[in-house]
């Protein structure tokens, strides 16, 4: 008799502990969801997709590639990082240029009026430690 009144029992309080809520150590968190078009989302490009790609000029000239995108606090691209001339690395030079200087033509990125030698002239960007 006492057994069965012990596991009733225990039964009872892990009920009553699984019917409580959780409650995490700290401050309540909350979680809160977006629902993501996808009629929007193809108006744009992948970062995984622009990052490393070359960018010609008006003449189909390569004039450098895409080391990186700079995001402000915003959310919002401002500029890219090109990489300019070297050869495997070596020798590269890396330049800011404000991102709308930078237009997507037959999918590919076409900087409107740049020489690799106009891209030289600009000063040279470090990223900072």
């Amino acid at each position: 008799m006492f057994n069965r009144f012990l596991m009733l029992s225990s039964a009872a309080a892990i009920a009553a502990t699984l019917s409580l809520p959780a409650l995490a150590q700290g401050a309540p968190q909350t979680l809160e969801m977006m629902k993501a078009v996808p009629a929007s989302q193809t108006t744009g490009y992948r970062t995984s997709k622009v990052v490393g790609s070359t960018v010609y000029n008006d003449a189909n000239v390569e004039v450098g590639t895409i080391d990186d995108l700079i995001v402000t606090p915003a959310d919002k691209v401002t500029y890219a990082v090109l990489s300019i001339g070297g050869f495997l690395g070596i020798g590269t030079r890396l330049a800011v240029v404000p991102i709308d200087a930078l237009e997507v033509k037959d999918k590919r990125m076409v900087m409107h009026g740049a020489t690799k030698a106009s891209l030289m002239a600009l000063l040279p960007f470090s990223y900072a430690s």
